[in-house]
This record gives structure tokens, C-alpha cells and sequence, in this order.
């Protein structure tokens, strides 16, 4: 068996079996016992009622350990070397041995070859770690006693934790919505009531499902399932009519029937962040279809996509997750690049090209029913904002969570905070000023910022850039798909045929418009934008990088972006949120918010290694990518294999005091999870490194000390140009050193001369369409004079 096969094939057999000469004969100690002489010069006698001299042991030259001439293996008895580690190691009685654990660190374990009548030492936090580890995986299937390698234990920590991604969190991730996974995606820790049903959400249009989770509701009984058939019209009214209802929301389901005409139905499996987020979540989702094709699995991802057309299809949009309570709640959309990446790594079928179509029919529905409409969008700017059409108080929340937010009017009308909670939500009373600091906190939410001082009280107002970054590469994701796909045009289901010149144009008016309002050429960033004050935000966010992964800067834009940038954001342990300025000062009044500095997440590090590559940054893509994936290794290796939610990448620990608290680190003996989004962000990373980067990530070389020593420049300048990179080149980039979704300059300046006399999708007025194209062919007539939009070589000498 493969030493680092996955455990339930590893352990899968008779440990005998394994441990080919097990035998219980003695073998050499290579220890001799010299006797003790007198001073007068010959051995002493044994006298009766005196103690002999202690006898000197002299171990042999060289390592005092066993020397192998095989692969070392280890006899464990499950229960007995467990209860003698965690009694001796785990000092602090979490159930995991790390470094703040006071323990000796060292364990003698039986020997395999000794048939156990030798034994080893396991020495040290990581050894130690990971013996705890495989003895709970070897229980998980079945075993008491096991034999191990301890290739297994001193594994490369690097090789060992993309492993366990691959093999094992993936799998500890997948729910599916049958009848032998809806307890364990029903069971919301978000749902307080006492003795509350599992409620089942189905959508008007889908007969198969009702009919499917009805025959499940009888089938398991005990479970005591309720389900709901949703209102043709999902109104923000009925959403807040049913905030003490909470149930989860069907998805897509494989839909046939058999000889007999019967229901042959089939939910779709898919991947959830972990810990308390048990469901499918919105940009969440994108991150982990990025991890799951580096490791092979493109039919999760391609579920995935399938679960986001259904939402699009029965709920108006791609969901927070799918959840009843965020039925009038999106996220930040991915689904096009989703798309497309899925598409790509399909292998190859008759149904492919059907398969896009939809995926993308589903995706421009979106971007016209959801973004490019009221309240969402803002007409004067042609820009978008997080904007979600809920009422009230969001209900997911700790039942104490607003309680400092309503306290003030509850004294106003001399009633408890608990009162005034229960009045406000039956609209017993009305207060203008709390229903708008509703409107943004929900707006932060749907943002997936939740939260930060960037956003608060103003989300709704903000053109962020984030979003827009976004929307661009929806517009010009479609243009070339339309084109490489479709011949330039689409037949949309909404009624009108698009083409692929109408896109660019989007396009083009939208950077435009990006760079009038979110661009600051004094500071070099790109900053959200105040629709309702007309102002720019003067908050410093790394998602300013997300427009060279939307590929929307222009190189004297992007050269800018990345000497400021990397001022800014880079830290020791990777890219933080936000600048320590922007968030300002922290006090038991003003709490440090989880989207701010210090912290820094996985969203943002894949974001910025695509766009800095995507730019021919690559060395600094690379000098990012190692600083995040070695504060991943060294707490995994620290911490008992822990993989969290986030980081606190400035002080390079995953241990601290937060809102919401930090989702993957509490578990027993081994994680079997992870966390979705930093799982994928390891995978990806490690497709950014080169072979010289992984053999010192492996060694835990720190990234300064690494940097210095390899001459690595690490002021934002590459240290050798993109044309003489070494491989691997990342495995989403195809173009290193361009723009890889740039506007054709032909195509575009045919869309823009030749486009105005058709309406537009959402039936803007004649002086509308006027303003765009006049912002489109402003400063000179041509989009050709663009730099952005030239040739090739612009891009290699940035």
C-alpha cells in the first residue's frame, strides 16, 4: 500500500498483512556494560548489605537511535498509545498537541519489525501531531490496531497538507440534498428555537422537487420534515414573513424516470466552506471550484455551477447561500469565470457546449435582473452597488448581535431591547434612520465583506470596486465566450439576441466609467466610490488589485496599482485587508472588524496572484503566494494540522479574539475539514511556486529570510522579466505577462461606431445611450489611442 495513500485505503487492510517479517526475535542494542573497578585496581566484589557503584552505560558512536535498514514502521494500539499521548502531550486538554503544549514531546512507540517488543522514539510537535492524527483516522475506519509508517509522520508538511486537501477535506466537505444527507444540511446552528422542524424550501416551478422531498418527509418520519412550496413571487414581504421559519432552499437535482414512469431523482453533491456554514454559499463557492480543479474533482465544481443556474432560475439570483432567510440576498457574482474554467477542464462530450450555454444564459439574467437594474445599480454612473432588497433586522443573527444598535430607541420609548426587537419587527413602530442602517448592514453581508469599517453604515451607497471589477470581467467573459463559443452572438432567454461587440462595448463603458469615479491617479489606487455624496471613499482596500484580475487597469494604471500596493498590503504573512490607517483606532467602543487589518483571506490572495500574473508581475505573484502559503504550513504545522477560515497575517497566527471568531479551528485530534476557500487557496498556491519555493516552504524557510537569500526583489519590481519565468505557469493563466481578457481593438471600435442605434437591454433612454457613447469615444474618438487596448508588446513592459 502506498504510504500516502488516503486513509480509508491505507488502513483498509490487516496491518499483518502489511509488515512483511514481522517477527519477535531480539535484535543487536549495540550498548555494552562496563564493570565498576576499585581504586585498587580490580573489580569490586559484591558485599553483602553494600550497594555496588551505579554500572556506566556507553552508547555506541554516532545516533543514539536504532539505525533502520527498512522503512520504519510502528505497531500502534489505538487505545492504549492514545490515552499515554494526550495524557502526557496534550497539556492544555484540547485534544490536540501543538506548539503551546508544555509536554516532553517525545513518545516511545512500539516497533512493527520488533513484532512491539522494541520500541522508537516519535519526538517533537509535528511527529507527535500527526501520529494523534492518523491513530483518529485509523479509528474512523474501523481499526484498533494499525500499523504505521513513519514516512507517514515525518511526512513534508507541504506534500502532507495538499494531501489531505485532495484526499480527505474535499470529501469532509460534500453535502448533498438526498435522503441520506438532508439531516446533516437541515441542522442550522444559526436556528435557536427550541424544538424547531427542519423545514424544506421548494420553488413554485419544480413539481419534481416538491414531489421528491415530500416522499422524504414520509420516508423519514422521526425527522419530523416540513416542506414548503414557495409563492410564484418571492417577495422582500414574504422573506420577512417567514424570518422565525428557517429551512434551506432545494437545489439542481439530476431529474428522470424509470421503465415504470416513476421519479428517478438525483440531488446534485457539492462543497460547503465547513465548521458552521453547512450550506452552499455564493462567493465561497467560486474559491473552492478553483481548489477542486487543481485536485481533479470538475464534477463537484460543475455541481456547483448547476446549483448556481438553479438559483438564478427559480430565486431571481445567486444566493448568500441557500437558505431561506437569504432569499433577497446575492453575493459578489463569479459565475461566468466559474463558468468558463469548468468548461474548460471538462473532458470532452456532445453535451459540453449545451452545458455553457445555459451556465452563461443563467449568468446575463443575473447581470440584467439583478445588477444593471434599481436599486443596484446607479444610473448616473452606469456603476453598481451592493444593494440587497431585505427588510429589517437580518434574522440569522445572534439574537444579541443589535442589541447595542437598538438600544438607544428602545430608551427613547422606555421598553426593553427585547421588546422594542419584537415591536420593530411587526412594524409596530417605524424608524427611518434604524430601517437604513438595515438597508447597509445587509448590504455588507451580501458584499461577503461581514464586516468592516469600510463598509459600515454606507454599503448601499458604494460603487465599490470590488463589484465593479467584477461586472467588467462578466462583460468581457461574455464578449470572448460569445465569440469563441457562439460565433459573436447569443440567443439569451431573455428575449433579445447579444452579441459579442455589444459586450465589449459594455465593457469599455464601464472602465471608463471605473476610472472617472473609482480610479485616484494622485494615490495610485482604486478606491469605492459615495453614489450618494459624490465622493470617493478615502478607505485604502487591497481589492484594488481586483481590477488586474479583471484585467480593467491600464499599464501605467497597473504599474502604479503595484508599487502602492505592495506598500500598502504586503505583510509578513501575506496581503492584509486594509491599511492600519484606513481602519483606525481600535477600543472596546470600536472592536477590530474581521475584513480589516490585521487580517488577511483567501478571496483576496488568489485575487491578486491571478491579476499580478495576469499582468507579467510574476515574481511578486510569487512573493505573495509564498507569504500566505507558508503562514498556512507553519500553523499547520504548529497546531495539530489546523487549516482556519483566516489569518491574522500581520502577527502570522490564527489565534485571536474576533467578531464571529475563527470557523475551522476547533476540532478533536484531527481536522477532517479544513476550511473551503483556504483548502482551495493552498492547492492554487502552490501552482504559483516554483520547485525552489516548495523544497524551502517545506523546510518552513520564513519568507524574508528566503526572499533575501534567493536575491528576490521585494519592492513590487519583478526580478527577471515574464518572457524568462520559470515554470510551472500557474494553471488558470494562459498568457503570462497579458491582460488575458482584454477587448479585441477592432472589435471594440466597431461596437462603438456601429452600436448606438440598437436599445439597450434594460431599455435606457436616447440621452442615456448618448452619455455612455460619448464617455466611450471621448479624448480623441478611438478607443484605438487606448493603451490598453493596443498590442501585445504594451503589456511585457509594464
Amino acid at each position: 500500500v502506498d504510504v500516502h495513500a488516503p486513509p480509508d485505503e491505507y488502513y483498509s487492510g490487516s496491518p499483518a498483512l502489511r509488515t512483511p517479517g514481522v517477527h519477535r526475535s531480539r535484535s543487536r542494542n549495540y550498548q555494552r556494560t562496563y564493570p565498576k573497578y576499585s581504586q585498587f585496581g580490580g573489580e569490586e566484589e559484591a558485599v553483602p548489605g553494600k550497594l555496588l557503584p551505579r554500572r556506566r552505560s556507553v552508547r555506541r558512536r554516532a545516533s543514539i537511535d536504532e539505525k533502520a535498514t527498512q522503512p520504519r514502521r510502528f505497531l500502534v494500539d489505538i487505545d492504549t498509545v492514545e490515552k499515554i499521548i494526550l495524557e502526557q502531550e496534550d497539556t492544555n486538554g484540547d485534544y490536540q498537541i501543538t506548539v503551546e503544549d508544555s509536554g516532553p514531546k517525545m513518545l516511545k512507540v512500539p516497533t512493527a519489525s520488533s513484532g512491539g517488543f522494541r520500541t522508537f522514539e516519535v519526538r517533537g510537535t509535528y511527529m507527535l501531531s500527526n501520529l494523534l492524527q492518523e491513530m483518529a483516522l485509523a479509528r474512523d475506519c474501523g481499526m484498533n490496531q494499525v500499523v504505521i509508517d513513519e514516512e507517514r509522520l515525518n511526512e513534508n508538511p507541504v506534500n502532507r497538507l495538499s494531501r489531505m486537501i485532495r484526499t480527505t477535506f474535499w470529501n469532509g466537505l460534500v453535502r448533498c440534498m438526498d435522503e441520506g444527507g438532508i439531516q446533516a444540511i437541515c441542522a442550522d446552528p444559526k436556528n435557536t428555537r427550541a424544538g424547531a422542524r427542519p423545514i424544506i424550501y421548494v420553488p413554485h416551478g419544480d413539481a419534481a422537487a416538491y414531489e421528491y422531498y415530500r416522499g422524504v418527509a414520509r420516508d423519514l418520519r422521526d425527522l419530523r420534515i416540513k416542506v414548503v412550496r414557495l409563492p410564484r413571487e418571492i417577495t422582500p414581504q414574504y422573506v420577512k414573513s417567514i424570518n422565525d421559519e428557517f429551512g434551506v432552499l432545494a437545489l439542481a437535482a439530476d431529474v428522470s424516470h424509470d421503465a415504470g414512469g416513476r421519479l428517478v431523482y438525483r440531488p446534485l453533491p457539492f462543497v460547503v466552506p465547513g465548521g458552521r456554514f453547512n450550506e452552499q454559499y455564493g462567493w465561497d463557492s467560486y474559491f473552492e471550484a478553483l481548489g477542486l480543479l487543481v485536485d481533479g474533482r470538475w464534477q463537484l465544481a460543475k455541481n456547483m455551477v448547476d446549483n448556481f443556474v438553479y438559483e438564478i432560475k427559480h430565486y431571481g439570483k445567486i444566493l448568500n447561500a441557500n437558505r431561506s432567510y437569504y432569499l433577497t440576498r446575492s453575493q459578489p457574482p463569479f459565475l461566468t469565470d466559474m463558468a468558463l474554467k469548468v468548461y474548460e477542464a471538462l473532458p470532452p462530450s456532445d453535451g459540453n457546449a449545451a452545458w455553457l450555454r445555459a451556465a452563461l444564459d443563467a449568468a446575463i439574467t443575473e447581470y440584467f435582473g439583478v445588477w444593471m437594474v434599481a436599486p443596484r445599480l446607479d444610473a448616473r454612473t452606469g456603476l453598481s452597488c451592493y444593494h440587497p432588497t431585505g427588510i429589517g433586522m437580518p434574522p440569522e443573527t445572534e439574537s444579541t448581535h443589535f442589541d447595542h444598535t437598538v438600544q438607544p430607541y428602545a430608551e427613547r420609548l422606555g421598553v426593553s431591547v427585547d421588546a422594542f426587537k419584537r415591536m420593530y419587527a411587526r412594524d409596530e413602530i417605524h424608524e427611518p434612520e434604524l430601517d437604513e442602517y438595515f438597508v447597509h448592514d445587509r448590504a455588507v453581508r451580501e458584499s461577503g465583506h461581514d464586516t468592516s469599517y469600510r463598509l459600515e453604515r454606507r454599503c448601499a451607497n458604494l460603487a465599490t470596486v470590488d463589484l465593479n471589477c467584477l461586472l467588467y470581467k462578466y462583460e468581457v467573459d461574455l464578449a470572448d465566450a460569445l465569440d469563441e463559443h457562439f460565433g459573436g452572438t447569443f440567443a439569451w432567454s431573455g428575449g433579445r439576441e447579444l452579441t459579442a461587440a455589444e459586450w465589449r462595448m459594455r465593457a469599455e463603458v464601464r472602465r471608463q466609467s471605473m476610472d472617472t469615479h473609482l480610479w485616484n491617479e494622485r494615490k495610485g489606487l482604486y478606491f469605492d466610490y459615495d453614489v450618494k455624496l459624490q465622493e470617493q471613499s478615502v478607505y485604502e482596500s487591497v481589492t484594488a488589485f481586483w481590477a488586474l484580475w479583471a484585467g480593467c487597469a491600464t499599464p501605467a494604471q497597473a504599474r502604479r496599482l503595484v508599487d502602492e500596493g505592495c506598500r500598502k498590503f504586503e505583510v509578513r504573512g501575506g496581503l492584509v485587508s486594509g491599511t492600519e490607517e484606513s481602519r483606525g483606532k481600535i477600543s472596546l467602543l470600536r472592536p477590530n472588524r474581521q475584513w480589516d487589518f490585521p487580517f488577511g483571506w483567501p478571496p483576496h490572495q488568489i485575487m491578486a496572484w491571478y491579476g499580478m500574473y495576469n499582468y507579467g508581475f510574476v515574481d511578486v505573484a510569487r512573493r505573495f503566494a509564498y507569504r500566505w502559503l507558508f503562514t498556512i504550513t507553519q500553523a499547520f504545522v504548529d497546531f495539530n494540522g489546523v487549516v482556519p477560515e483566516k489569518f491574522d497575517v500581520v502577527n502570522m497566527t490564527h489565534r485571536f479574539q474576533v467578531e464571529y471568531g475563527n470557523v475551522g479551528v476547533d476540532f478533536k485530534k484531527v481536522p477532517r475539514e479544513g476550511f473551503g476557500w483556504m483548502n482551495a487557496s493552498y492547492q492554487v498556491g502552490l501552482t504559483y511556486l516554483t520547485s525552489h519555493m516548495r523544497r524551502a516552504l517545506g523546510t518552513l524557510t520564513p519568507p524574508d529570510v528566503f526572499f533575501q537569500k534567493s536575491n528576490w526583489k521585494t519592492d513590487g519590481t519583478p526580478s527577471h522579466s515574464p518572457t524568462s519565468t520559470p515554470n510551472p505557469v500557474p494553471v488558470f493563466i494562459s498568457e503570462a505577462g497579458t491582460p488575458r481578457y482584454r477587448p479585441q481593438s477592432n472589435a471594440l471600435h466597431a461596437a462603438l461606431r456601429g452600436l448606438g442605434s440598437k436599445p439597450d437591454a434594460r431599455g435606457l433612454s436616447a440621452d442615456a445611450r448618448k452619455r455612455q457613447q460619448q464617455l466611450a469615444l471621448a479624448a480623441g474618438g478611438s478607443p484605438e489611442d487606448d493603451a490598453r487596448v493596443g498590442d501585445a508588446s504594451n503589456y511585457h513592459n509594464l
